[in-house]
């Protein structure tokens, strides 16, 4: 059976937050289906807006840690919830926040939130520096992210993004959520993602800065070669001693490709000085 929605009355959505709101019950109890919340976990809500996932995920966890920003919503937060023994509400900005003050005891922090358009992907990186203390996360995303989060090596959607996501995660499309189901309703698909940071790394870069370099100037130019966007950096013949084409573009590497040039080039550097 769907849950109810109850919209808080006289609340205006705000552009500047990105707020679009889930109004569709149907698709909340997917959603929660899919988080599958557990009575010990230590649950982190990002942008909750008008509480449509946090309901049932306050009834079921015993912590449930509440990020949210908008002046406006907070004291309608504190009405509905304040008396549930999980409810803990930050009134901060989920991009500057210290996700490791969170953090109480052994358990790991399991993160979900319907993310505003306009920082999901600077907000996926900063989650990134806590990924040691994050158990997953399950974020609504503009499909068009997701798309690009779960991409494959020679897919046209992959990109920067989809490397350093994937460099740190295990990710998974779980399933589009079409505009009709938020208000007000935004122009383009949505859709949810699971995203699980690795125990262990598959491929392990000596420095992560480095690698992160790397990967961002071999997408500096896109049509461009990595011949073109590593000049300077490496030169055809220390891409090739990477079982790597010079004259291939970046988005045709795997992460694994991405670590081996990212390490050669660390130990070119410290070949150097």
């Amino acid at each position: 059976m769907s849950r109810d929605f109850k919209k808080p009355s006289g609340h205006k959505h705000k552009k500047q937050f990105g707020q679009n709101f889930l109004n569709n019950g149907r698709i909340i109890d997917r959603i929660v289906a899919s988080i599958r919340p557990q009575s010990q976990d230590h649950m982190v809500e990002i942008g909750p807006g008008e509480a449509a996932l946090t309901e049932p995920l306050i009834n079921v966890v015993d912590r449930l840690e509440i990020i949210e920003i908008d002046n406006d919503l907070i004291t309608p937060l504190k009405i509905r919830f304040a008396a549930k023994p999980a409810f803990h509400l930050h009134h901060t900005d989920a991009l500057a926040f210290d996700y490791s003050t969170l953090l109480i005891d052994e358990r790991p922090l399991r993160i979900v939130g319907n993310l505003p358009y306009n920082i999901s992907s600077p907000l996926l990186f900063h989650l990134l520096n806590y990924a040691e203390h994050i158990q997953d996360m399950h974020f609504m995303l503009q499909k068009e992210v997701v798309d690009r989060l779960c991409s494959e090596p020679g897919n046209r959607n992959y990109g920067r993004l989809s490397v350093m996501i994937q460099y740190a995660c295990q990710t998974e499309y779980l399933f589009t959520v079409g505009p009709e189901n938020f208000d007000p309703p935004p122009k383009v698909d949505s859709a949810i993602v699971r995203l699980i940071p690795h125990r262990q790394k598959p491929f392990l870069a000596d420095d992560e800065k480095v690698f992160a370099e790397v990967v961002k100037q071999s997408f500096s130019l896109k049509r461009k070669t990595l011949r073109n966007n590593l000049k300077g950096w490496m030169d055809n013949e220390q891409i090739e001693a990477c079982d790597i084409d010079p004259g291939c573009r970046a988005e045709t590497l795997s992460v694994e490709e991405f670590v081996k040039l990212a390490n050669s080039y660390t130990a070119l550097k410290q070949a150097d000085h």
